[in-house]
């Protein structure tokens, strides 16, 4: 159970997140002795573990994506494979104990992953006001917790940009996993953006009350599409692996139905064939950048950042060009410049 954007460089976008990482140890100055108490001129090494949500490290959404940020950063530092590590979650009964039992084994920075985690996280970092903590889709009000937060509606407002010019039915979808507000923002940036092209366009909505159930994503999509949509959006982890599925079984039957996906590129998952572009999140990158900002001893607890599409943080996936006509993404961007502008204020709740 444990170990196991357009993308940018870490380069880019490190110059747009202005993110502390968070340490119990500080590195040392070149040329003197490392956090691991290494030899001079090394670079400390740090450890850092990730608790996941109930979604699961394989869930082809946020979870899997941060876990490939930890990989990068060990490969990158050249750290020790057990100095990066994740524990699953299976209910949320097991947050406090697997975020706290990292945090009681001197983990360097302890990330909790997704908006579910917000209290548990809370809770474990008031226990251990030494400990370092960072969490994704979250506010976490707490000195010793660096908390990162995504525009989910700016990126899925030009979802719905491309989802209105290329439905042919005029009917697409929405799929949520829970209702809470990361969620809800991708629903009302993607209706926006539905509605700003065309406004004759229905888009019909359902949430599934969950991030890891597959079959029901599945279930879901299989009525959607049975209503006439031809495009669906979803923001479900996991359970949006039975969407794909539903949209691959009907597609094989000469059916034009198409999937956006959602967090990463999930055309490399699912294939061009079925998924026309993908919403993506930049979840990898801001965890890894948190996370070697670490080695440099700086900490910002207690602060919030907030990644939108100014900053780089949400956007089409450059893989968009396979699928989706180059007027179409033209006119994305120009909805995306405006948005950056303030000439369009998307609605989040």
């Amino acid at each position: 159970m444990k170990k196991v954007l357009s993308v940018l460089s870490v380069a880019t976008l490190s110059l747009s997140l202005v993110l502390a990482g968070c340490g119990s140890k500080e590195a040392q100055p070149q040329g003197q002795t490392g956090a691991n108490g290494g030899a001079t001129g090394s670079a400390p090494t740090i450890k850092v573990a990730m608790v996941t949500d109930v979604g699961g490290v394989n869930d082809n959404s946020f979870n899997q994506s941060a876990w490939e940020g930890l990989q990068k950063l060990q490969k990158d530092l050249n750290l020790p494979q057990d100095n990066v590590n994740y524990l699953q979650s299976t209910s949320d009964a097991e947050y406090v104990p697997n975020l706290t039992q990292f945090v009681k084994d001197k983990w360097d920075l302890t990330w909790g992953i997704g908006y579910l985690m917000g209290d548990h996280l809370k809770k474990v970092a008031t226990e251990n006001p030494d400990s370092k903590l960072a969490i994704i889709d979250a506010e976490v009000d707490a000195p010793n917790v660096e908390s990162v937060l995504f525009k989910e509606h700016e990126g899925s407002f030009l979802a719905g940009v491309v989802a209105a010019k290329m439905s042919k039915s005029k009917k697409v979808g929405f799929v949520g996993g829970v209702e809470i507000p990361v969620i809800k923002r991708f629903e009302l940036g993607f209706e926006a953006g539905v509605k700003a092209v065309d406004p004759s366009v229905q888009v019909i909505k359902v949430y599934t009350g969950a991030f890891d159930k597959p079959d029901v994503g599945k279930s879901t999509a299989s009525s959607i599409y049975g209503q006439g949509v031809d495009i669906i959006f979803h923001a479900s982890g996991g359970t949006g692996d039975g969407v794909f599925n539903e949209a691959k079984d009907r597609k094989a039957k000469g059916q034009d139905v198409w999937v956006i996906g959602v967090d990463k590129d999930q055309s490399l998952t699912f294939g061009d064939e079925i998924t026309l572009t993908s919403m993506v999140k930049r979840v990898d990158e801001a965890v890894y950048l948190v996370s070697k900002d670490l080695t440099e001893g700086k900490f910002e607890g207690g602060k919030i950042k907030w990644l939108g599409l100014a900053e780089d943080g949400v956007g089409l996936a450059s893989t968009s060009t396979k699928n989706v006509p180059e007027d179409v993404l033209k006119l994305a961007e120009e909805y995306k410049q405006k948005i950056v502008k303030g000439e369009i204020t998307v609605p989040d709740k």
